[in-house]
C-alpha cells in the first residue's frame, strides 16, 4: 500500500476558553477585596475608565452650574455685602503671610504606622543577647535557636547539630539548658514530654504530682490510665485527675504564642438583613470602584474615519476603539457579577429560611446543583460565586459553602443536614456523664431513637471533624 502525505480541511465546533471568558470567571470567583485592587489595576491600564463618585450627583452638579443657579446664589449674597473678613488676614498690616485658621493650628494629624510583629527566632536572639554570653556559646545557641520549628522545638537531630558546629555534644546541651530558660516556657524542648516539663519548672512545680506524672509515668498519662497510676502513687483517682487537669493547662506548642503572622479578619462579601418579616441581599461593594467610559477621548471615537489620515492616526483610533470595547466589558462583567452573586444568595435565604430564623438545628441539606437548578445557571457558576466568599447574616459571618451540605435521612422522610446532625452529636457529648461518656455506637442508638439515621462510623467522622476525643480518652475518674 503506497503512503503519502495530503491535507484536508474539517469543520467542526468546539468550546474554547478566550481571554475574556476566562477573566469574567476569574472576576466572577475572586473576593471583594480582591475585585477592588483588580479594578484599580484596570482603571490605571485603561485610560477610557474612570471611577464614579457615588456621593455626587451628575444632575446636581449640573444644575449647580447652570446660569439659574448662579442667579439664585447672587440674588442670596449681595455684591455689596463681604462676607470675609479682611482683618484676619491683615497681620501686623501686611497680606504677605498665610492665614491659618485657630482651629486648624490645634489640630494633630496622626500617620498610621503598621505594626511589625517579632518572630520567635527574633524574640530569643534578643533575650540572648541580654545575657552577654561569649562568642562561642553565643554562636551555639543561635544555632539553636534557627533550628526551632513553629512549635519552638528543636526539629534538628542532636547528632547534626554536634556535626555542624563541631563541639562536644556535652556542651550543645549545656547551652540547650539555656536556651530553655527563655521565654516563652518551654521553647527549645526536644519532644512532648521535655516541653511540659520545662514548664512545670518555670511555674516552680518541681516534684510535685503534674510533675511526677510527666516524668515518670508518661505513657500511663498520654493513655489515661489514671487507676493504674493512682495505684502506683499510692493516691486516689480524684487526685491524679485533677493533677491531670493542671497538666492541660500547659500549652504544648509554646512557641505559637510569639507569632510574626497578622491577624486575618474575614470582610463579608454579602449582607443579609431582616426587615421586617423578610430579610434583605445587600452586597457589600461600598469599597470596589463603580467605573464608567470617560469622555476625555468621545471625540476622537465619534470622529469618522477620513480616507486621508495618516497611519500614527489611524494607530491612535484602534488603540482607543480596543481599549472602550475592552471598558464596556468590563462594565457589563462586573454588573453580571453583581446580579449572579445576590442571585445566588437569594436563593440561599430562601431555602436556609428556618436556619435564619431559628439556629444551626434548621439547617436543611442544600446542594450546588439544586440552586444551580433553581437560578437556571450552570453548576460550575455558583461554586465560584460560593468559593471563598462569606456573608455577614444576623446568625453570624459564615462561608458561603457553609449553608451547602448533604442530607442524612429521617423517620419522617425529611432530610437532615450533615452539620445539624454534627451539632447533635456535639450537643450530646457536651451533657454526657463525664464518667462514663458515650461511645460512637451508643451516639449512633440515640440518633436513631430521635429519628436520624447515621452509622457507627459516619458518627466516628463527624466527630473527628469536630475535634472531639474518643469516649476512653473523654473519661474522667472525678
Amino acid at each position: 500500500m503506497e503512503m503519502k502525505h495530503s491535507l484536508h480541511l474539517t469543520q467542526r465546533q468546539s468550546l474554547i476558553m478566550t481571554p475574556r471568558l476566562q477573566q469574567a470567571l476569574k472576576l466572577l470567583q475572586v473576593p471583594t477585596l480582591e475585585l477592588q485592587q483588580i479594578l484599580k489595576q484596570e482603571v490605571l491600564q485603561n485610560p477610557l475608565l474612570e471611577e464614579v463618585d457615588e456621593v455626587t450627583d451628575q444632575e446636581d452638579l449640573d444644575r449647580e452650574d447652570s446660569p439659574e443657579e448662579q442667579a439664585n446664589k447672587e440674588a442670596e449674597d449681595p455684591a455689596d455685602e463681604d462676607p470675609i473678613d479682611w482683618s484676619e488676614y491683615m497681620q501686623d498690616g501686611t497680606l504677605d503671610r498665610t492665614f491659618v485658621p485657630q482651629s486648624e493650628t490645634s489640630m494633630e494629624f496622626l500617620e498610621k504606622v503598621p505594626v511589625t510583629r517579632t518572630t520567635l527566632a527574633e524574640s530569643l536572639i534578643e533575650q540572648l543577647h541580654f545575657l552577654n554570653l561569649p562568642d562561642a556559646v553565643m554562636r551555639i545557641a543561635e544555632f539553636l535557636v534557627c533550628s526551632l520549628d513553629d512549635r519552638g522545638w528543636v526539629v534538628t537531630p542532636m547528632d547534626e547539630i554536634v556535626d555542624s558546629l563541631q563541639v562536644p555534644q556535652e556542651e550543645v546541651e549545656k547551652v540547650l539548658l539555656v536556651v530553655q530558660a527563655l521565654e516563652p516556657a518551654g521553647v527549645g524542648a526536644r519532644d512532648l514530654r521535655e516541653c511540659l516539663l520545662i514548664q512545670l519548672d518555670a511555674r516552680g512545680d518541681r516534684d510535685t504530682m503534674p510533675w511526677q506524672l510527666i516524668h515518670d509515668h508518661f505513657d500511663h498519662l498520654v493513655n489515661r490510665r489514671f487507676p493504674e497510676i493512682a495505684r502506683i502513687l499510692k493516691v486516689t483517682g480524684e487526685d491524679v485527675q485533677a493533677a491531670a487537669d493542671e497538666i492541660a493547662t500547659l500549652n504544648p506548642r509554646p512557641g505559637t504564642s510569639v507569632s510574626a503572622d497578622d491577624p486575618k479578619y474575614v470582610t463579608p462579601d454579602l449582607l443579609v438583613e431582616r426587615v421586617d418579616e423578610e430579610y434583605v441581599v445587600m452586597l457589600n461593594d461600598r469599597n470596589v470602584p463603580r467605573l464608567r467610559i470617560s469622555s476625555a477621548y468621545e471625540s476622537v471615537i465619534k470622529e469618522k474615519k477620513k480616507a486621508d489620515a495618516t497611519t500614527e492616526q489611524k494607530q491612535t483610533r484602534e488603540f482607543i476603539q480596543g481599549k472602550l470595547n475592552a471598558a464596556k466589558w468590563l462594565i457589563s462583567t462586573i454588573e453580571q457579577r453583581r446580579r449572579t452573586m445576590i442571585k445566588v444568595m437569594n436563593c440561599i435565604v430562601r431555602e436556609q429560611r428556618e436556619f435564619f430564623d431559628k439556629g444551626i438545628a434548621f439547617l436543611r441539606p442544600l446542594t450546588l446543583a439544586a440552586v444551580a437548578r433553581q437560578i437556571d445557571m450552570h453548576e460550575s457558576t455558583v461554586s465560584r460565586v460560593c468559593s471563598g466568599k462569606y456573608v455577614q447574616t444576623p446568625r453570624g459571618v459564615f462561608e458561603l459553602k457553609f449553608f451547602f451540605s448533604s442530607g442524612l435521612e429521617t423517620d419522617d422522610g425529611e432530610d437532615v443536614s450533615a452539620r445539624t446532625a454534627k451539632n447533635i452529636i456535639k450537643t450530646l457529648i457536651d451533657e454526657e456523664d463525664k464518667k462514663d461518656p458515650l461511645s460512637d455506637q451508643r451516639i449512633a442508638e440515640l440518633l436513631h431513637e430521635k429519628g436520624l439515621h447515621i452509622a457507627r462510623r459516619t458518627v466516628a467522622k463527624y466527630r473527628e471533624q469536630l475535634n472531639i476525643l474518643p469516649a476512653r480518652f473523654r473519661r474522667r475518674v472525678a
